[in-house]
């Protein structure tokens, strides 16, 4: 017996079955309910009911925008619950490879080209001290509890200079976009009819430009070679009609990057230790060395690539 058995016994889909689909980073889950030919997804919030009226603005104002979310077909905010369309179960890590993905991410680039028109007006600000709330996570999280690290006067100096470089350029980027805040492989489906389908998103805010396209083409869970990934990156610039230089582009994302990347290497150190979740340990490699490889390019930040290399 689900905890929402009762409920969905009221609904018009109280005569499908039901299987576990998956459960995500946070605390929700979700079951794939099927009869005959037709599926649906539920999604399970009940241990996190705040986010369901996040995750329904949200909705509203990307399909608005013309992005293909999942569309709402029951509701139970008082249980935390919700009825949605299903995409299946095709994610673009499930398909990406050497053949195939710039023709996929260039497909996506024009999804959150498609996103940034979405109405931002009341959506929480990407602002510098919201950039150093999650960046400051590495330290706690990583350094001092995973790695169990004592840092000294000095590294912690080192440490926020080069932390207020990062959000300083970050800044420096065009703002007041749309960013669905984890537009990686694993949240871009691919539908029975081939198209984009958009999930996750109930976090977004509003931020920089740069940030969906690092995570996009700098996921944390699949790589691919740097020089094609700047093709892919001037590619973006130019699908947003931009007149910025390449050299400054580029820049502009190797920054939001490495917010990203600091802030992840935290999240996923913490999902381990506190939430008991393992298996994002073996996601921290890739995501450190997207770190390094990055802050090694800019004087800025080599003083704190060595600092981090010295740690492994």
């Amino acid at each position: 017996m689900y905890k929402f058995s009762k409920w969905l016994q009221t609904t018009a889909y109280k005569n499908h079955s039901v299987t576990v689909a998956s459960a995500d980073a946070s605390f929700r889950k979700y079951y794939r309910l099927s009869f005959e030919n037709e599926t649906i997804l539920l999604m399970d919030s009940s241990l996190e009911k705040h986010s369901l009226s996040p995750f329904l603005d949200v909705t509203s104002r990307l399909v608005v925008a013309g992005v293909n979310a999942p569309l709402v077909l029951e509701q139970n905010l008082e249980e935390g619950f919700l009825l949605l369309k299903d995409f299946g179960n095709v994610h673009y890590l499930n398909v990406l490879n050497d053949d195939n993905y710039k023709t996929l991410y260039s497909d996506a680039m024009d999804t959150i080209v498609t996103m940034q028109k979405a109405e931002v007006a009341g959506l929480p600000l990407y602002d510098k001290k919201f950039l150093h709330v999650e960046m400051d996570l590495m330290r706690e999280w990583y350094l001092e509890k995973l790695l169990n690290y004592t840092l000294s006067q000095a590294q912690k100096e080192l440490i926020q200079t080069s932390l207020d470089t990062i959000s300083n350029i970050v800044l420096a980027q065009p703002q007041d976009v749309f960013v669905h805040r984890d537009f990686h492989s694993r949240n871009i489906m691919i539908t029975s009819e081939d198209e984009i389908g958009v999930i996750d998103y109930q976090d977004a805010m509003n931020g920089a430009i740069t940030y969906d396209l690092v995570s996009l083409l700098k996921d944390c869970y699949i790589e691919f070679p740097r020089e094609e990934v700047e093709k892919l990156v001037l590619e973006f610039r130019d699908k947003k009609r931009l007149k910025t230089d390449d050299k400054t582009f580029i820049k502009w994302f190797d920054f939001m990057g490495l917010q990203r990347h600091i802030k992840v290497l935290g999240i996923f150190s913490r999902l381990f230790l506190r939430d008991g979740k393992d298996g994002y340990l073996k996601d921290i490699p890739l995501t450190l060395k997207y770190v390094l490889d990055t802050a090694l390019r800019y004087d800025e930040t080599k003083e704190l690539a060595k600092f981090l290399k010295e740690m492994q």
